[in-house]
């Protein structure tokens, strides 16, 4: 599935299990939550997204600790998690995406090359989960939309791993 593809079903598991969706976003800028505000009706399931580029928003917006970002970085597991908690907890919203990466062409290094994403997921009343993801550098433009579509297959996963016979898509 593309994109799109990947947003409506989306949005669509989101409204036959009642539930609202915010995004964290770093590396993306916003284009998660675009692509669900691309559909009619997204209002039914989005809440909001939270663009937390610098790492100032990160702390203001979400509530990521400074003593996260010190020791870990913008760019890792602890802080991806933090978003998506922050967005969960400053949200009406019932599952959460969160991404922090490097989408280039700067900004690599060898412990966190070009193309390195963290994801998390929050999904009310469940532990907050990530995944580290590293995409080819194959551009800034690639790195970011590849990062779109894990997050909304993320996104599916968490809320087909949760139905009620536990049955996964």
């Amino acid at each position: 599935m593309n994109n799109g593809e990947l947003a409506i079903a989306l949005f669509e598991a989101c409204r036959e299990r009642g539930i609202m969706v915010a995004t964290a976003e770093s590396c993306t800028g916003g284009m998660i939550i675009a692509a669900l505000t691309d559909i009619a009706g997204s209002s039914a399931v989005v809440d909001r997204g939270f663009i937390t580029y610098s790492n100032e928003a990160k702390m203001d917006m979400l509530g990521v600790s400074a003593a996260t970002l010190d020791a870990h970085g913008a760019v890792s597991r602890e802080t991806a998690i933090e978003m998506a908690a922050g967005a969960l907890s400053r949200s009406r919203a019932g599952l959460t995406l969160a991404v922090t990466g490097i989408a280039g062409p700067g900004g690599g290094s060898a412990e966190k090359p070009v193309g390195l994403v963290w994801f998390s997921v929050g999904l009310a009343g469940q532990t907050v989960t990530a995944e580290r993801q590293l995409f080819a550098d194959k551009g800034r433009a690639f790195i970011r939309r590849e990062t779109v579509r894990h997050a909304l297959e993320l996104g599916l996963r968490a809320l087909g791993q949760h139905q009620a016979d536990g049955a996964t898509p």
